[in-house]
């Protein structure tokens, strides 16, 4: 039985470890926010998926699906709950302060939601 992708191995110590080189395309992938943390999220709470799709080459892709779906969600979610509360661009012209507090928390409930319902799954 011939093998046509040999393993080969190095020495540290006593043991015999694997040189396991990432495939190329994983490393050209380029993670935002959302994508970021789901992959910190699996590294230390999901240690044998984390692993497993690092073996396979399909991490930084699982992460930047993620990223793509959480960046739509969080999107969707913001007009949605500006257009529910009213939070308006005349609002924002007429008083900002109150524009901008309105803002920060309809983003940090959206937030919330994302990384519940995405992120840390």
């Amino acid at each position: 039985m011939s093998n046509k992708n040999p393993i080969s191995y190095r020495n540290v110590g006593d043991y015999l470890i694997p040189n396991l080189i990432l495939p190329l395309k994983e490393s050209n992938i380029r993670l935002g926010k959302w994508g970021m943390m789901h992959k910190d999220y699996l590294e230390k709470h999901k240690k044998v998926l984390f692993n497993s799709l690092l073996i396979q080459g399909k991490l930084y892709q699982h992460c930047a699906e993620i990223e793509v779906q959480a960046r739509e969600m969080f999107d969707t979610l913001v007009d949605q709950m500006k257009e529910a509360e009213g939070v308006t661009e005349q609002i924002k012209e007429e008083n900002q302060l109150v524009w901008v507090c309105s803002m920060q928390n309809i983003e940090a409930r959206a937030t919330e939601i994302v990384c519940k319902e995405l992120i840390y799954v």
